[in-house]
C-alpha cells in the first residue's frame, strides 16, 4: 500500500482547515497557497470531501470551506480511505476469492500489516495532529 498524492493533500488540506479554523470559511486559494499545493488539484480533492460531509462550503467573496464537525471526529484512516479506498497492502485481502486462502501462509502476514496499518490510522485523529503541529511550530519569542 502506498498512500497516493491525491491522499497526502487531502490530509494536508484537512490539517490546514483545522489548524486554521476562526469560524470563517477558507478559501481554497488561501489554502494552495499556505501548503503549496495547485488550487486546482485542491478543488478537486475537496469536492470529494465536500459531498462526504467532511467539509462545508459557502459560495462568493466571503465564501469557503471548513470542517464541517470537531477535528477529534475526524481520524486518518476517515480522511485516507475516502480518497484513497482500502488501505489494504494486498489484493487478496479484499478480493477473498483467491482458491489457495484456506492454506496460504502469507495471507497471515498480509493480515497482520492491515491490522497494523488500521491500528495507527484509526486511531490518529486530526485533533491529535493539530496538537502536533503546535508542538512543532517555531515559538514567536517578544523582546
Amino acid at each position: 500500500m502506498k498512500i497516493s498524492t491525491k491522499g497526502r493533500y487531502a490530509l494536508r488540506l484537512m490539517l490546514d482547515l483545522a489548524v486554521n479554523y476562526t469560524g470563517e470559511y477558507i478559501s481554497i486559494k488561501t489554502i494552495a497557497a499556505r501548503q503549496g499545493i495547485s488550487e486546482k488539484y485542491l478543488e478537486q480533492i475537496i469536492a470529494q470531501l465536500n459531498r462526504a460531509g467532511y467539509v462545508k462550503s459557502v459560495r462568493g467573496a466571503q465564501g469557503g470551506y471548513m470542517l464541517s464537525k470537531d477535528p477529534s471526529e475526524y481520524t486518518v484512516g476517515m480522511i485516507l480511505r475516502l480518497l484513497e479506498g482500502s488501505l489494504a497492502p494486498v489484493n487478496c485481502l479484499e478480493e477473498n476469492n483467491c482458491e489457495r486462502i484456506s492454506r496460504c501462509v502469507t495471507m497471515e502476514v498480509w493480515e497482520k500489516i492491515q491490522r497494523a496499518i488500521d491500528e495507527v490510522v484509526d486511531n490518529i485523529s486530526l485533533a491529535d495532529l493539530v496538537a502536533r503541529y503546535h508542538e512543532k511550530a517555531e515559538p514567536i519569542y517578544i523582546i
